[in-house]
């Protein structure tokens, strides 16, 4: 009897350890509580369009505890098919996994009545050169995010 007391409680710890350890694994986005404003470029492919190159512009606000960037607005821009793209999904949310790493939640638009998205991206970050890049994210509706790279204003700072 007394080891099966020692095993539902072994259990019981891998359970909290692991628990605690995804919350550690979480970082903070600083400056905390501020907004901000993220141009760059992106590509995108979707069904009526491959290697769609334009201009993007991320605004938003940075949490007060600095646990994840709210985004509320995505401007496209550029000619041609640019123009084209509404987003859906906002607010996105993007949370730092870790200090070089992070996920976009909700991220999506709409072509000419083709959903794409919204779906959950990952990406990387890097702090000296206060740069957020994605490659080759797929999104629902059979659309891919070939490469998404902004920077941040006022810069962010990712720490553990």
């Amino acid at each position: 009897m007394k080891s099966l007391k020692m095993r539902v409680c072994s259990g019981a710890v891998v359970a909290m350890c692991a628990v605690l350890s995804t919350a550690a694994l979480a970082a903070t986005i600083a400056p905390a509580g501020k907004s901000f404003s993220a141009p760059g470029t992106i590509v995108v492919s979707n069904p009526i369009a491959p290697n769609v190159s334009c201009g993007v512009t991320l605004s938003g606000v940075v949490a007060a505890d600095g646990s994840y960037a709210q985004i509320n607005s995505v401007v496209v821009t550029g000619g041609g098919l640019c123009g084209v793209p509404q987003i859906i999904g906002l607010p996105w949310k993007l949370v730092a996994t870790s200090t070089t790493a992070g996920n976009v939640a909700n991220v999506g638009f709409s072509v000419l009545g083709s959903n794409c998205g919204p779906s959950t991206i990952q990406g990387t970050w890097n702090n000296a050169t206060n740069t957020l890049t994605a490659t080759n994210q797929p999104l629902s509706g059979n659309c891919t995010i070939n490469s998404l790279s902004v920077n941040p204003n006022p810069a962010f700072t990712v720490s553990p």
